[in-house]
C-alpha cells in the first residue's frame, strides 16, 4: 500500500508540469518561453497565420495574437542569456495596428535581430519583417503590397478616407525607414493594377524583394542564423571596445 502511494504522490507531481508544457505549446505553439533557461543564446519567435487584433477570429483559423507576442519581446530584451532574435514569419498579414505595434517593438529591441520570409509575409507582414537589423527572404516566398482595407460597417464619409490614409501613411513611412525601398516605389508596389486578379497591390517573389530594396538578402535558415551569429559577436566587440576606451 506504501508503495502504491508513493507512486500516486509522483503520478500527482507530474500531472502540473506536464499539463504547463501542453499549456505553453497550445497557447504559444512552442514548448520554451524566453524566460526559461536555454541552452542556445538565440531565441525563436514565430509569426505565422493571421496577425490577430482586438477582434477574436474564429477557432478554425491559424492565428498570431499579439497579446501573446508583446511580454514574450519584453522577455526576450530582459533575458540576459539570450544574445540575439530570429523572426520567422510565415503570415498573410492581418490587424494593422496589432502589426505596427509588433514591427515597432522588434525595431526597438537592444539585442540583434533577424527576420526571415518562409512562405509568406503578405500585408502588414511587410513592416514586421523589415523591422528586424537584418532581413531575409527565402526563393520562393513572397510578399504582397497592397493598400490597407477596412472590413464590415463603414461610415462613408470624408473623414474614414482621411483616417484610412493615415493610417497607410503610418506603413509607409515605417516600411522606407526600416527598408531601402523608397517611398515612391513602394507606392508603386502598392497601388499597381492588374497583378493581383481580385485587387490592386504587387506579389513580390524572393529575389523580387531585394532587387527594390525591401529585404536585405536571399537565403534561409543558416544563412539567417549565421547572420545573427555575426550580429551578436559584432555587438560584443563594440561593448568590449567601448570598456577598453
Amino acid at each position: 500500500m506504501h508503495s502504491n502511494e508513493q507512486e500516486e504522490r509522483e503520478g500527482q507531481k507530474d500531472e502540473p508540469k506536464s499539463s504547463a508544457l501542453i499549456d505553453k505549446i497550445q497557447q504559444l505553439g512552442q514548448t520554451n518561453v524566453p524566460t526559461m533557461a536555454q541552452d542556445t543564446n538565440i531565441h525563436c519567435l514565430t509569426i505565422v497565420g493571421q496577425i490577430e487584433g482586438h477582434m477574436q477570429l474564429p477557432p478554425q483559423n491559424k492565428t498570431t495574437k499579439y497579446e501573446h507576442l508583446i511580454p514574450q519581446i519584453v522577455a526576450i530584451e530582459q533575458n540576459p542569456k539570450i544574445e540575439g532574435l530570429l523572426v520567422i514569419l510565415n503570415t498573410v498579414g492581418g490587424d494593422v495596428e496589432a502589426g505596427l505595434a509588433i514591427a515597432e517593438m522588434l525595431a526597438s529591441l537592444s539585442k540583434p535581430t533577424v527576420s526571415l520570409v518562409l512562405g509568406g509575409g503578405h500585408s502588414i507582414g511587410v513592416p514586421i519583417a523589415v523591422a528586424c537589423n537584418y532581413s531575409f527572404i527565402a526563393e520562393t516566398a513572397t510578399m504582397t503590397i497592397h493598400p490597407v482595407r477596412l472590413t464590415g460597417l463603414v461610415i462613408g464619409v470624408p473623414q474614414t478616407f482621411e483616417y484610412l490614409d493615415k493610417m497607410q501613411e503610418r506603413v509607409v513611412s515605417f516600411v522606407t525607414r526600416h527598408s531601402n525601398v523608397t517611398e515612391e516605389k513602394f507606392k508603386d508596389l502598392m497601388f499597381a493594377k492588374g497583378n493581383l486578379t481580385r485587387d490592386i497591390g504587387t506579389n513580390v517573389v524572393g529575389k523580387e524583394a531585394v532587387e527594390y530594396g525591401l529585404i536585405d538578402a536571399s537565403g534561409g535558415v543558416g544563412a539567417a542564423l549565421e547572420k545573427l551569429n555575426e550580429l551578436i559577436e559584432q555587438k560584443k566587440d563594440s561593448k568590449e571596445e567601448g570598456l577598453v576606451q
